[in-house]
């Protein structure tokens, strides 16, 4: 039987201990084994020659160094969960897609050097947000954030895994939820070149804010102890959702939906989210049959 498991990658780097420390936590708190993964980046092709050799060797044990290091770093975090490590070579995106087979969570941090520089960068950073076979988080903003969750929602059919994931999360670490709905109201189009989120528009937005209500009815029925604040905005859903990270403990969003949350963590819109959000975003994403083996 598949043993639940979150698996974090870490890198060495100082700044990665607060990923680390994220990760050890959230397995505590959920009462499932926390796997701290190393990849040492090594092209096999290129240095088959010395695969076995002295240089290899090295850079083996330092791997295995940071590895071990990183483990230390999430038991004093979370002395209760229980702790594995691996370390392994390769590519680092090959080899953390295939680390998180059949895990409940895959945390990455948004800093980085050796393997894991620019993981959130460019292409990188993109195949492991839209490839991972499980939720991603990345740990970034500042240290120790506090404050409710927060969610972005749409009215896609994604949104209700999306939904059930931040009441999930929010009733697990006792938390209030903000639920941010991002829509263009329809405006005559001598509108058009006054800025969205200046237009007022009372009667679409209490429509909007009935839609979104309906759709929360079945996951405040689900928890009841999860107290709800929604938000209704004009402006783009990576900017609102970044306006309220600096007072958020987490971020929730779909990788998938149309409208105004379309492409949320697909091209710049996402980029600005994984770039600028000031605590851990969750990209969720639900898994696939196969994923669970």
């Amino acid at each position: 039987m598949r043993t639940p498991t979150i698996v974090v990658a870490t890198d060495g780097a100082p700044s990665g201990e607060s990923t680390v420390r994220w990760a050890a936590r959230e397995a505590e708190s959920r009462g499932i084994r926390l796997r701290v993964v190393h990849v040492l980046e090594w092209d096999m092709n290129n240095a088959r020659y010395d695969y076995y050799g002295q240089h290899f060797e090295a850079a083996r044990r330092l791997a295995e160094t940071v590895t071990a290091t990183a483990a230390d770093v999430a038991r004093t975090a979370a002395p209760g969960a229980e702790i594995t490590m691996a370390t392994l070579i390769g590519h680092p995106t090959a080899r953390l897609l295939e680390a998180a087979r059949g895990a409940e969570l895959l945390v990455v941090g948004s800093r980085g050097h050796g393997g894991f520089a620019d993981m959130l960068l460019g292409s990188v950073s993109q195949r492991i947000a839209t490839h991972a076979p499980c939720p991603v988080v990345v740990v970034r903003g500042r240290p120790d954030p506090g404050g409710p969750i927060a969610v972005g929602v749409d009215d896609s059919e994604a949104s209700a895994h999306v939904l059930d994931t931040a009441f999930g999360m929010a009733a697990g670490h006792g938390s209030d939820l903000v639920v941010i709905h991002a829509y263009l109201p329809a405006v005559p189009l001598y509108y058009q070149d006054v800025p969205a989120n200046t237009i007022n528009t009372p009667g679409q937005d209490d429509a909007e804010r009935d839609r979104v209500e309906e759709q929360l009815a079945p996951w405040r029925a689900k928890y009841p102890q999860v107290r709800v604040e929604t938000l209704l905005s004009h402006d783009s859903a990576a900017s609102v959702l970044t306006g309220v990270s600096h007072g958020t403990r987490m971020i929730v969003v779909g990788t998938r939906g149309h409208g105004v949350v379309a492409g949320t963590l697909l091209g710049s819109t996402g980029l600005q989210l994984l770039h600028h959000a000031d605590c851990p975003v969750y990209l969720d994403r639900p898994r696939k049959e196969g994923d669970l083996s």
